[in-house]
């Protein structure tokens, strides 16, 4: 279910500040504005009623989002069995059936004039006679959906692609209930030189509840922190890292030895160590660092892995640029054009 209210911004844990009213700071807001200082006291009075009112609301809404969070758990459920079979298939693992590969293609029929559907045709059955070469499953399926979708590609380095080329499966789970609202991404990985993990985890922990001291600005849940997991690298393989060496000269001796040491490099790996926001959440390139990962995990959650096999072929990267154009053409509607007069 992609709720596009629901919230992925990098948010600090909160300093010590000493609380300035007994109030909420929604109602401290409505003092602060210039027109209500303005109004007799007995109406102020029932302004603060209605946003009493407003805060029950909210507290409402944030029941219905752990319901829909509860529905959510129990949904997948019902989608894993498919998720399974995508991974079969994708693994190499089973063959589908021939009734299971029956898909027509309107659009591709259009494209394809005659001649060339007979071209395609003959082509397809020297590649069928040649079964000795047939890849096994989808050859590289997540990884062409990391090279497909920008945000996914811009983590992506030369050096991880040896290692996505391992990527099985990803999957999501959520947290149980009575349990902290949180998902759980899975990166599920055949055995390789690289590592001696089967699965990498990355966890985000979510908050749906109104802020005791601005529960007005309550939208949905939002991401408030992340865990990444430990990968056990095999020695000389951490990617994460590069090797650099410098030559040092003895003052007194002269002798010259040769020191190395581990550098950090960029690499989509570091998705699984990620950075902690800052304590007073005065940190602005931390904040916007944890904002686009607390993006990423919920673009996997919501996009990648319902829709994966709609992301290797390009469509669905066809229907995100089409929802960004009507975003913009919404916000666009919505300007005020200071020289048109009324």
């Amino acid at each position: 279910m992609d709720r596009k209210n629901e919230k992925s911004e990098a948010k600090g844990k909160g300093g010590n500040k000493p609380p300035q009213s007994d109030k909420p700071e929604g109602f401290l807001q409505v003092e602060r504005t210039a027109n209500f200082q303005l109004l007799p006291k007995i109406v102020k009075r029932r302004v603060y009623a209605l946003k009493r009112l407003q805060l029950q609301s909210a507290n409402i809404e944030a029941k219905f989002y752990e319901e829909v969070h509860e529905l959510e758990r129990k949904y997948a459920g019902l989608y894993q069995p498919i998720f399974d079979k995508r991974r079969d298939i994708v693994a190499g693992a089973i063959e589908p059936t021939d009734e299971e590969c029956e898909w027509q293609s309107d659009r591709e029929e259009e494209e394809l004039a005659e001649d060339l559907q007979k071209k395609a045709a003959l082509e397809e059955k020297q590649a069928d006679s040649a079964g000795a070469d047939d890849p096994k499953g989808v050859p590289e399926f997540w990884l062409t959906i990391f090279k497909r979708v920008d945000m996914l590609a811009e983590m992506l380095q030369e050096h991880d692609e040896p290692i996505l080329k391992h990527l099985q499966d990803i999957t999501v789970k959520f947290s149980e209930p009575g349990q902290p609202m949180s998902f759980t991404l899975e990166f599920h990985f055949e055995q390789n030189s690289h590592f001696s993990n089967t699965v990498l985890t990355k966890v985000y922990k979510m908050k749906s509840e109104p802020d005791a001291e601005d529960p007005f600005s309550f939208e949905g849940p939002e991401i408030i922190d992340c865990e990444g997991c430990k990968i056990d690298w095999q020695k000389g393989k951490d990617v994460t890292v590069r090797i650099v060496k410098k030559k040092q000269k003895h003052k007194g001796r002269g002798t010259v030895r040769t020191v190395t040491k581990e550098v950090p490099q960029d690499s989509f790996f570091n998705f699984f160590s990620p950075v902690k926001a800052s304590p007073d959440g005065m940190d602005e390139d931390l904040d916007l660092t944890l904002a686009t990962d607390f993006e990423i995990g919920h673009f996997f959650r919501e996009r990648v892995i319902p829709r994966a096999v709609l992301y290797f072929t390009g469509e669905a990267l066809e229907d995100d640029e089409s929802d960004l154009d009507e975003e913009g053409e919404e916000e666009d509607e919505g300007e005020f054009d200071p020289t048109v007069s009324i």
